[in-house]
């Protein structure tokens, strides 16, 4: 019996070696000087370079590419404005050489452009989108100085994939280069499986999830749909493929260093998703978000959102936060802000080695323009009301008459004003689905008949103050 369960086992070991396929290549600079250190990978098997810049691999036999995670101080080829960092596995193919460029830039402080949910649906919305990004070509020429890049968070488009050109061309006006996230619109529906739901994506972006470095920061981008049936049929769920890549690619990183983790759909909404898992939002969280958390745990760790068009911060332990970054798109381009009444816009990431500031900028609209006030709504009479988009419970808003503060206003949830005119009557919106969703960003303060200047002045949590003054 032992000597047919060794034979079995022995076997098994065959086939199982006769499934992957061993690739080597090299990591150089563009003067051919050989990067040591560098992590190779397949999307499950990791490896690095050694001391002469080569490495070799067990490839999966189910891996479609070989990509490395770009070290701090290089910058991978780019076309396009996107980077160059992978190379399709091809049985022709004898050598996979990748060459990396010594960033002219030092990259320890640098920026990030952050968008969400451009979901282009249809090629007259490309107008719409150039404006977007003529936006932000303005904001980066005025900034700095330090290494800039960009990071989208999926929903590249909608449906219609064979808009991603286009797409590209727009974005690449700003003069950086992006990264890119795929979203539940950016999977190939109607498909066999899971597993084939990635191929427009990566036909035209590469590998669903991979890594890079930048100065003293780690990023990791993951692929958290999972697609089951249909394009509304998926859930946020990390697959065990991923998990297993994910371990191995941490463990080349220190603890203790800043990761930046950048997925589409949220991890969480709020502290009630994450004490228990809730079949009811599977569309709109992450189901397995203890387990990515519990391997973010020796880091300091900052997750990247989108997918809920919506504005959100989560301080999801000491050492882990979130934020949820609202649309590029607003309200699917239905109207000139998100669901929530944040403007259609994108999140500036200040990274000061591995310290990190951000600031939200409205399309359209200038840095400073980081609330929305009302007086006498309908819904409010008697009050001053004010959506305050960007919020976190670091935030301080204030309430003044006359030059004396009042109060410090009342947090409450709401509709806000302008989001709830707009999206009252979708039948009039050429998406009939779109509606306006409550925030947990309003604040209020009731109005004194006698007042004549009323002040309303909001202090970010890095110290930043914004005011919104009415005249009587």
């Amino acid at each position: 019996m032992k000597r047919l369960l060794a034979s079995f086992l022995s076997v098994c070991f065959i086939i199982t070696a006769a499934e992957a396929k061993e690739i080597k290549g090299s990591v150089k600079d563009t003067d051919g000087k050989a990067i040591a250190g560098v992590v190779v990978s397949d999307g499950l098997n990791t490896v690095q370079t050694d001391a002469k810049g080569k490495f070799r691999l067990d490839a999966d036999q189910d891996s479609r590419f070989v990509f490395i995670s770009t070290p701090a101080g290089y910058i991978s080829a780019t076309l396009e404005g996107q980077t160059l960092f992978y190379k399709e596995i091809n049985p022709e193919v004898k050598k996979y050489d990748f060459v990396v460029e010594k960033n002219a830039k030092d990259d320890t402080n640098h920026n990030i452009i952050v968008i969400a949910d451009p979901q282009i649906s249809e090629r007259n919305e490309l107008p719409d989108l150039q404006k977007h990004s003529d936006d932000i070509t303005e904001f980066v020429k005025g900034m700095d100085g330090d290494y800039t890049f960009g990071i989208c968070l999926g929903d590249i488009v909608g449906w219609d994939h064979t808009i991603y050109p286009e797409y590209n061309e727009i974005m690449s006006g700003a003069g950086i280069d992006y990264r890119y996230v795929i979203g539940n619109h950016d999977m190939t529906n109607y498909g066999r499986s899971h597993e084939t739901s990635m191929t427009d994506y990566s036909n035209m972006y590469g590998p669903a999830w991979y890594s890079f470095n930048v100065g003293k920061v780690h990023y990791v981008v993951l692929n958290d749909n999972f697609f089951i049936g249909r394009d509304w049929y998926y859930i946020g769920y990390l697959d065990e493929r991923q998990m297993r890549w994910l371990e191995k690619d941490l463990s080349y990183v220190p603890e203790g260093s800043k990761v930046v983790v950048c997925m589409h759909i949220p991890t969480t909404l709020d502290k009630s998703d994450r004490d228990a898992f809730r079949s009811d939002i599977m569309l709109d969280n992450l189901c397995n978000k203890p387990e990515l958390y519990a391997m973010l745990q020796p880091y300091d760790a900052l997750i990247l959102s989108g997918h809920m068009h919506t504005a959100d911060y989560e301080q999801i332990a000491s050492n882990i936060t979130e934020i949820n970054v609202a649309g590029l798109c607003g309200a699917w381009w239905c109207g000139e802000v998100c669901i929530d009444g944040s403007p259609a816009g994108f999140k500036i990431i200040d990274m000061d080695g591995e310290k990190a500031e951000w600031i939200y900028k409205g399309c359209g609209h200038p840095l400073d323009y980081q609330m929305k006030v009302y007086i006498n709504e309908p819904d409010y009479p008697g009050q001053i009301v004010a959506n305050v988009w960007d919020y976190d419970p670091m935030w301080k808003v204030e309430y003044f008459e006359d030059g004396v503060k009042v109060a410090d206003m009342e947090r409450f949830k709401a509709q806000d004003p302008l989001a709830k005119e707009l999206y009252k009557d979708p039948s009039s919106l050429k998406r009939t689905w779109v509606y306006a969703a409550p925030t947990e960003n309003m604040f209020k303060a009731p109005v004194s008949a006698d007042a004549k200047k009323l002040e309303v002045k909001v202090t970010d949590r890095f110290g930043r103050v914004y005011t919104k003054v009415i005249e009587k």
